[in-house]
């Protein structure tokens, strides 16, 4: 039997799958990795997980909205789509750990340098 604080929980910065069925419109679909934005306290009292979607499609090389941040174990570069915040339930959707893990300081500054771009929360913070 599993302890309850040995449960995993995503935190801020972890990547993780997730499953982004269903969807709309131009929305991903099916399991990609995810970057957590959200902080672990609130993923855990309210099962939501706040964060941006990922992907390895190479037309996102010359995406102004996704950052490249490495090779997954396919060798392709993984981006980070920015322009696509989301939230999901991580429990319902049964989100597991990514074989990234987490994304380094450096590159989720950046990331969160991007999404501020298009959201401009600096300025009214």
């Amino acid at each position: 039997m599993v302890k309850e604080s040995a449960k995993w929980l995503p935190s801020r910065q972890d990547i993780i799958w997730i499953d982004c069925s269903p969807q709309v419109g131009q929305e991903m679909r099916d399991i990609h990795p995810f970057l957590v934005l959200s902080p672990q306290i609130f993923n855990d009292k309210t099962s939501l997980v706040i964060g941006l979607p990922m992907t390895t499609a190479k037309y996102n090389e010359d995406n102004p909205f996704a950052v490249a941040v490495g090779k997954a174990n396919s060798n392709k570069v993984s981006y980070v789509l920015c322009h696509q915040p989301k939230s999901f339930d991580w429990r319902a959707r049964k989100a597991k750990p990514h074989p990234l893990a987490m994304l380094d300081n450096g590159l989720f500054s950046m990331v969160c340098k991007r999404l501020n771009q298009i959201v401009m929360l600096n300025e009214y913070a």
